[in-house]
């Protein structure tokens, strides 16, 4: 690298920077995993070492949440997703994260694109989303990602063009509550009813908090049986 280009990449906002693809197997099925709101990836990880166990090559997908919004996060994911080597690529994620893996989905079709996982994602709105926007200072807390959610009112009804599986909780402890009016049943921050997208291929509701899905070996069973079969019943996994 010369001293310029050195220069050049030293002054560059963090944010505007291509993130780094670890290694992967090009031979195996690749799972980009995507973070919820205000998080910072490493929280994943756990639910990523559990889908290496069952074969797939994992990679995080770290995303501004506040400072940039849906739109600009899709092509950032787009972009991301079509440097990762892989024979398909599915997409994991958890809150926020499953709603930017479906906006992704809705701008184009993915080449070698696979099967998404939707953890306690807010798909057609969030309450608590709303509340926070409502507020000024809520609104600069939440960010631009939480103000388009709610303007546009959450993610279109699903038109198929990849398997779809929505996971939600129902244990009542998050941050959500702490902002009144949660609808129940609920995971502490997103109402089960919030996961409900019209044409989603599976929807399941676990025992599980909004967070501790993540560390949930329940919950990584789930995905895993969904990303081989495109289903969450329990059924003899293919080879």
């Amino acid at each position: 690298m010369t001293t310029q280009s050195a220069k050049r990449q030293a002054a560059e906002p963090l944010e505007s920077r291509p993130d780094p693809v670890p290694p992967a197997d090009a031979a195996r099925d690749a799972v980009i995993v995507m973070h919820g709101l205000w998080m910072p990836g490493w929280e994943t990880l756990l639910l990523r070492r559990r889908l290496e166990a069952a074969g797939y090559t994992t990679v995080p997908f770290v995303y501004p949440t506040v400072g940039c919004g849906l739109d600009e996060n899709a092509e950032k994911l787009a972009e991301f997703a079509a440097r990762v080597p892989g024979r398909k690529i599915h997409f994991v994620g958890h809150s926020l994260g499953g709603v930017l893996a479906l906006k992704l989905f809705e701008r184009s079709p993915i080449a070698r694109g696979g099967r998404i996982v939707c953890l306690g994602s807010p798909l057609t709105g969030t309450h608590a989303g709303r509340v926070l926007d409502s507020l000024p200072l809520g609104r600069r807390i939440a960010g631009r990602c939480i103000h388009e959610l709610v303007v546009c009112g959450g993610c279109s009804p699903w038109n198929g063009v990849a398997e779809l599986g929505i996971i939600a909780g129902d244990v009542p402890l998050g941050f959500g509550r702490l902002l009144g009016g949660l609808e129940k049943p609920n995971d502490g921050t997103v109402a089960v009813s919030e996961t409900r997208l019209p044409g989603a291929t599976d929807h399941v509701v676990l025992h599980c908090t909004h967070m501790s899905m993540l560390w949930s070996p329940t919950v990584a069973e789930h995905v895993v049986r969904f990303l081989r079969n495109g289903r969450f019943a329990a059924e003899p996994v293919a080879a």
